[in-house]
């Protein structure tokens, strides 16, 4: 399918008179771009690592919109230029002229598969659920996964991190916490490592129904791995649910900011001894999560490692 995207160049003073316009005249879904940076109350709960670094604002915006090619576009363009015409009673629109570009409806939850191919961490092969083993890697433990719109192919460095530490440290019969599962890639592996059980919690429900989907086709229980909808970190159901002084293992592949809020929490579901893998975070936050680890008397850090410009930090609850 074909879609029209219309583009109203603008500044950013009649940015929120133009998108309340819009709404009103039946459009949805506009796009805005322009320079300014987010204030702190923005960005406080989107747990960023890196913010874009802009240039500096010039007081220019665009606000975008599109349109299905049907009867009644002509009209709802002339009901747009006259909004814009009134607006302009009230607020500086710049140019305030629409341009017109047309974009194809395409299948973006599925065209990344083309670059999502088998691959190896040391001995564990990581394919997709849509290819066969490659013939040279068919002794290797094998996990599927099709993360959906889920974070986690195994391909991305923090997730190799976890990995290599998960088997470091996972003894067989070992239960493990695994917060912000994404695609299930973690706990899955754990399972195939060995482990006896597994809870998994993400915040994206989405999520977690491609975990399910996952733990299915590599051939778990749910009941060897639980899965829950929720922030653990101040859901007090959720942290009865999983279970207090309960595991061995606890893996967190997130952000720093995550982190470093997760692991008071995450001290509370490990026994005595138990050790926290962590990843996700880039090498300018390695600091800021070190100190919080360090902060914290219960807990030892036994490693650091790194891979590019990411770093897993595996500490030991004392």
């Amino acid at each position: 399918m074909k879609w029209k995207k219309y583009t109203i160049d603008t500044t950013t003073e009649a940015v929120d008179l133009i998108s309340a316009m819009l709404d009103e005249k039946g459009i949805e879904g506009i796009e805005i771009e322009d320079c300014v940076p987010l204030t702190e109350d923005e960005t406080k709960g989107m747990f960023i690592d890196i913010l874009p670094e802009l240039p500096p604002d010039d007081g220019r915006a665009k606000v975008s919109f599109y349109l299905e090619e049907e009867d009644g576009t002509a009209d709802l363009l002339a009901g747009v230029q006259e909004g814009l015409a009134e607006l302009r009673m009230f607020a500086d629109l710049g140019d305030g002229t629409i341009t017109c570009s047309e974009t194809e409806d395409k299948d973006w939850v599925n065209n990344w598969k083309q670059y999502f191919h088998p691959f190896t961490v040391d001995q564990i092969l990581i394919k997709p659920t849509w290819e066969e083993v490659p013939p040279e890697h068919k002794d290797k433990l094998m996990i599927e996964i099709d993360p959906g719109t889920a974070f986690g192919t195994g391909s991305h460095e923090t997730t190799q991190l976890c990995i290599r530490q998960l088997q470091k440290y996972l003894r067989p019969g070992d239960k493990v916490l695994d917060v912000g599962t994404g695609s299930g890639i973690l706990g899955i592996a754990a399972l195939k490592l060995g482990a006896g059980y597994v809870f998994g919690t993400d915040l994206d429900e989405h999520a977690v129904e491609a975990a399910r989907e996952n733990v299915e086709v590599n051939g778990f229980t749910e009941e060897q791995f639980q899965l829950a909808f929720g922030n653990i970190i101040d859901d007090e159901e959720l942290q009865e649910r999983a279970g207090l002084d309960k595991y061995e293992i606890a893996v967190a592949n997130i952000l720093a900011p995550v982190i470093i809020l997760l692991q008071g929490e995450a001290a509370r579901h490990l026994k005595p001894g138990g050790i926290f893998i962590t990843s996700g975070i880039i090498n300018t936050k390695e600091e800021e999560v070190r100190e919080a680890f360090l902060g914290n008397p219960q807990w030892e850090i036994l490693e650091t490692t790194r891979q590019n410009d990411w770093v897993s930090f595996t500490a030991r609850k004392k």
